[in-house]
């Protein structure tokens, strides 16, 4: 059952991510050989580059969640007995999902702030609202996962619990 939503994650999350960390790789490399060895580089490169680290970042968020690599605090773990571990992950989830629903909200408003405006980057004069409905999209994603986690908690391997219990 776990499977098939790691299955999807990594099939649109991950690849989603690797290609724009691919493509920032070769746009960097092409940009760092044109300026040296034809003293040009890349119109736009720069503003390309920003919209790639969007999808990197925006598009691992899922993941990172999805396999508890996030920053844990856990420092108050060892005052909080193990019958309410469980609780404490269900709520940590529902919050999180909470807050990133509420991301999506604001990217959502903001892309439609960009539509109105007609908001472009300086250089390439690239629409930016797509950027900002592809990262609320993305927080969503997010935010689904959380809401999953609240509803079935995970167990994290390697985290500081005995039991193995999820943080």
């Amino acid at each position: 059952m776990v499977k098939l939503p790691e299955r999807v994650l990594h099939w649109s999350c991950g690849v989603l991510s690797a290609a724009g960390l691919f493509s920032i790789m070769w746009l960097t490399l092409l940009d760092v050989l044109g300026r040296k060895f034809l003293n040009h580089s890349i119109p736009g490169g720069l503003e390309i580059t920003e919209m790639l680290m969007v999808v990197v970042i925006f598009g691992a968020l899922p993941l990172v969640s999805w396999r508890g690599e996030h920053v844990v605090f856990d420092s108050l773990d060892s005052f909080i007995p193990h019958a309410l571990k469980r609780l404490q992950a269900r709520l940590v989830h529902a919050i999180c999902a909470g807050f990133f629903f509420f991301l999506a909200k604001l990217m959502v408003q903001r892309g439609d702030r960009f539509t109105e405006y007609g908001d472009v980057t300086s250089h390439l004069q690239l629409a930016m609202a797509p950027v900002a409905y592809l990262m609320a999209a993305l927080l969503v994603y997010t935010a689904l996962v959380h809401v999953y986690f609240s509803v079935w908690p995970p167990v994290y391997v390697g985290h500081s619990d005995a039991e193995g219990s999820a943080q």
